[in-house]
């Protein structure tokens, strides 16, 4: 008797340490089960059938323990946000200035304009085909020059060249306007926006662009850079995947320092050819100062199922080559950028990445059903504050994290279909994210902070983006 109890014993310790060992293991590896599923796919196929067949049902598992069940999400209608483009229009109190009813006549009317020019568009559809519209006349810090409807959604610009609006002059502005990719093949329509060189002080307000690759492309050119710009409540989408190997990234920042892209919505951007990675938004090519905050990006809300890798947010993106980068070298990819108060939901790779990007800061965001928050290489540092995070934070490569008072998951536990943080909300899959029981409070809140609703911190703080989401619904 006491041989078999002793025996049983041993079985138990023995099972106890190859679990306590898979667990270490996994957490050194670093890998997701999203991440391992379809490499495990890719290196199976071709081979005999009962192989493939074992390796398609262990992808499916893991990525059904980590993400749950497949397919397109029932995902609630957003135009109830307050984030994104909103029916309200920007600058409702600026006079209408010159009226243009077609796309000639705006080229002409940008063509001449001055500082303090304010062009309205009449409503209807402009097509716009040939060439750009190019804005190469300077606006000034207190007077720029601006290009608007007058109400949100009564003005449908039609593009099938590359780059809609290619912006190369300070201090332009643009509100209210819809803009549409609607050429043959994906990898023509390029950008809604292309801002370069001087292109300082640019302003996109209040549009809903969908489309494009990279709706916002922004780069250096010529030995300048154009910085301390604005994307704010914007709605940038794509209603397919896009079938190119071109970089898909709705908010393409290079090289340019000082932006702040705020409380816009950034989803379904998935890059079916080439690499299969696509960012939502990232800041890249040696700038600095850079601050994406109150953002929902979704990465996967109606097209989900995609192969490829989706990362939310990136300082650092992928990497730059020395070309392009601010400094001819990119020493770092990114200094002193900020990540705070955003809403990231939906990515089959990571939530937040940091690729080189030294000095950062992120601070109050919402991970939901991603690959958590990724620090990586020796020349990232990061402070992590006030992060709710279904999924690990993890540093790599020599990566340095100071972790001051975060809520995540080990990643160990994606392994295993328990996901602590994402069971904290009602519906997270369909957009609910009313909390479905006591909300995680932080033990010394931080009431310097505004959330992701716009509004201020209040003493009964949460982690992560909001107090409470429904704040984020318009009367």
């Amino acid at each position: 008797m006491m041989r078999g109890r002793a025996g049983l014993l041993l079985l138990m310790a023995v099972l106890l340490a190859c679990a306590a060992a898979a667990v270490v293991a996994i957490d050194q590896v670093g890998v997701t089960p999203r991440v391992l599923a379809p490499y495990i796919k890719q290196r199976t196929s071709g081979h005999n059938p009962a192989l493939v067949a074992l390796g398609r049902q262990t992808g499916d598992m893991l990525l059904r323990l980590d993400r749950g069940a497949a397919g397109p999400s029932a995902a609630n209608d957003l135009a109830w946000l307050t984030l994104g483009a909103q029916p309200q229009p920007a600058g409702a109190d600026r006079p209408a200035g010159l009226l243009v009813t077609d796309a000639r006549a705006l080229r002409a009317a940008m063509g001449s304009a001055a500082p303090g020019t304010v062009i309205t568009l009449a409503p209807g559809t402009y097509s716009l085909g040939g060439r750009p519209l190019e804005a190469n006349h300077a606006g000034a810090q207190d007077a720029p020059i601006v290009v608007r409807a007058a109400l949100p959604g009564s003005v449908d610009i039609v593009s099938t060249v590359s780059a809609a609006f290619k912006v190369g002059a300070p201090y332009w502005r643009f509100e209210n306007l819809g803009i549409h990719g609607a050429c043959r093949r994906d990898g023509d329509c390029e950008h809604a926006f292309h801002v370069f060189g001087a292109a300082i002080g640019f302003a996109a307000v209040n549009n809903t662009i969908e489309g494009f690759n990279a709706h916002f492309k922004i780069n250096g050119s010529g030995g300048r850079f154009p910085d301390s710009g604005l994307i704010e409540a914007n709605t940038l989408y794509n209603r397919a995947p896009r079938a190119t190997d071109n970089p898909v990234t709705p908010v393409d920042l290079v090289a340019a320092s000082g932006w702040t892209i705020r409380a816009n919505v950034i989803r379904d951007f998935v890059k079916l050819q080439g690499n299969k990675v696509s960012y939502g938004a990232f800041a890249k090519g040696g700038g600095s100062g850079n601050v994406f905050e109150r953002n929902l990006i979704w990465c996967e809300r109606e097209l989900a199922g995609q192969p490829g890798q989706r990362v939310g947010l990136s300082l650092g993106g992928g990497g730059t080559g020395r070309a392009f980068c601010r400094d001819g070298r990119c020493i770092t990819e990114q200094d002193g950028g900020v990540v705070r108060a955003n809403l990231i939901v939906g990515c089959s790779d990571a939530g937040i990445y940091l690729n080189s990007a030294a000095n950062s800061r992120i601070e109050d965001n919402t991970l939901v059903d991603t690959g958590g928050i990724d620090v990586r290489f020796a020349t990232s540092s990061a402070a992590l504050d006030g992060n709710l995070v279904d999924g690990a934070i993890r540093a790599r490569d020599d990566a340095v994290l100071r972790s001051d008072d975060n809520r995540d998951s080990a990643l160990w536990l994606s392994f295993t279909g328990y996901h602590p943080v994402r069971s904290l909300f009602a519906s997270p899959g369909t957009g609910d994210f009313s909390w479905a029981r006591t909300a995680p409070l932080r033990p010394v809140p931080r009431m310097d902070r505004v959330d992701l609703c716009g509004g201020p911190r209040r003493a009964a703080y949460t982690y992560g983006a909001f107090e409470d989401a429904n704040a984020c619904r318009r009367p």
